[in-house]
């Protein structure tokens, strides 16, 4: 953020700005394009540092039940953020300049860290238990290695209290009968043992490890099927901007909303849903669902998903109208006129939208962090941050496709949006849309929460089987007990 300050400030480190009729201007050196790049650069990798393991710090203190709240908080402020910035940031870019502009910000990253390091003495510290990725190719390599051993009784694979107590301080996973292959790894034979008697991770895995990688591999159906949700509403910052730009944006006798400010109204509305749902929602749901969040984490993801499904839907007829409001005005090749038509009519796509987000994103983050292991939970969060890159990869995709497929039969993506189909393309989406929610809810179905042993009390260890029912429910439903040592 200092560098991307210093090359929007420095004279040396920007080109001249343009003569104001638009001529003459000159072009950025390389020196200039390189401190530019690269502090994007360190602002990415920063970025993708950071975000999956703010997840991690919100974990609970052990033997505490987890707060949910924790996460629709979270998301409240990334949203409160990004409104902050469409707004307030904005306006001292345009007014003021850039380098205030990013001065504001670099600033106030500054404050954080400031905060983060002071209270680092606060922090619950708990020693590295090793690369989660190396025990993931662990046990895929003692699998392989021993992929023709006959299975024995689950009994008899190989557990080790002791070697696991760094990574399952909330208890130890418990054997699942999906992905049996894997279990494998935990079968013990001739040469598995060092002479101290400590196992050869690299030939045998205990069972808690094991069904991490099941764990894992289990999530990531549900996980693909969240990757579609971002590629839906990846047009609100590139298609509904430029149907906007085509719209009377006045609504006030001295006041027009700028094209790229309608997303104000997305995060507005998200900010609204979680507060409502974290204050209101959730506590009439819990009285009558008796669930700590008063729905599921997945029937929250899914209530998203439809909602989504019905924004791309007013999209479409929204866009239609305009369409029509064009043609009955004579404006379908002036595509820099103003379409009589109010921009407002955009408003209710974008807050379902943000309504819609408001499910999906705590949903499926607080399913990620729910379901993966204790030592994996920043790696699922990292997974979450995916799901968006992949999702807006997915929709520059999509786009490609539709332009190449439409090409013959008149382009549904124009540059003159009056002449072209943007509402056909609308109807794609919400077509993919539909097809992936049965996709999801078939994932749910068959899904197999995690099983977790917990310590009680009395220093002995209740396995809590979790059973799920069909509508994604979880039950907790006590085992057997064994002693812990």
């Amino acid at each position: 953020m200092v560098l991307l300050t210093l090359s929007a400030a420095l004279p040396s480190l920007r080109p001249p700005p343009c003569a104001k009729n638009g001529v003459g201007c000159r072009r950025a050196s390389s020196s200039q394009i390189a401190v530019l790049y690269l502090s994007l650069l360190c602002t990415s990798i920063g970025t993708g540092g950071t975000r999956p393991c703010i997840m991690a710090f919100g974990r609970p203190a052990r033997g505490a039940k987890p707060r949910w709240s924790f996460f629709n908080i979270y998301f409240f402020g990334i949203v409160l953020a990004k409104l902050t910035a469409a707004t307030a940031v904005v306006y001292v870019q345009e007014n003021i300049g850039w380098g205030w502009g990013l001065g504001i910000p670099t600033l106030t990253m500054l404050a954080a860290v400031v905060a983060f390091v002071s209270g680092y003495s606060l922090y619950v510290r708990m020693p590295p238990g090793g690369s989660p990725m190396v025990r993931l190719a662990q046990i895929a390599a003692a699998a392989f290695k021993k992929r023709k051993a006959a299975m024995p009784d689950p009994s008899l694979l190989y557990q080790d209290k002791d070697l696991d107590v760094g990574i399952s301080t909330a208890g130890r996973l418990l054997h699942t009968d999906q992905l049996k292959f894997l279990d494998k790894a935990a079968i013990v034979t001739g040469g598995d043992m060092l002479p101290s008697g400590e196992p050869k991770l690299w030939r045998l895995s205990t069972v808690h490890r094991v069904e991490e990688l099941k764990s894992i591999i289990r999530m990531l159906p549900i996980w693909a099927a969240t990757i579609l949700l971002v590629t839906s509403g990846s047009h609100n910052s590139s298609f509904a901007i430029q149907q906007a730009r085509t719209m009377d944006r006045d609504v006030a006798p001295r006041f027009r909303i700028p094209p790229a400010s309608m997303l104000v109204f997305a995060n507005l509305a998200m900010l609204l849903t979680l507060a409502v749902y974290d204050r209101v929602h959730v506590r009439a749901l819990r009285r009558r669902t008796g669930h700590p969040t008063g729905i599921t984490h997945l029937q929250r993801t899914g209530v998203g998903m439809a909602l989504a499904v019905l924004a791309n839907a007013v999209a479409a007829a929204v866009e239609r109208r305009r369409r029509s409001v064009a043609a009955a005005s004579g404006l379908l090749d002036a595509p820099e006129a103003t379409v009589p038509m109010s921009v407002l009519w955009l408003v209710p796509q974008y807050a379902i939208h943000g309504v819609a987000d408001a499910f999906m994103d705590v949903g499926r983050m607080e399913f990620l962090y729910d379901q993966a292991p204790e030592s994996l939970r920043s790696t699922a969060a990292a997974l979450y941050w995916l799901t968006n890159s992949m999702g807006s990869y997915l929709g520059t995709l999509l786009v490609t496709i539709v332009h190449s497929r439409t090409r013959r039969s008149g382009q549904w993506l124009q540059d003159n949006l009056n002449r072209g189909k943007l509402d056909n393309y609308y109807w794609l989406v919400v077509a993919l849309q539909v097809l992936n929610l049965v996709y999801y809810f078939l994932c749910v179905r068959y899904y197999t929460f995690k099983t977790l042993e917990t310590v009680g009390d009395d220093k002995e260890v209740e396995l809590d089987h979790v059973n799920v029912d069909g509508n994604g429910a979880a039950t907790a439903k006590k085992g057997a007990k064994e002693s812990f040592r």
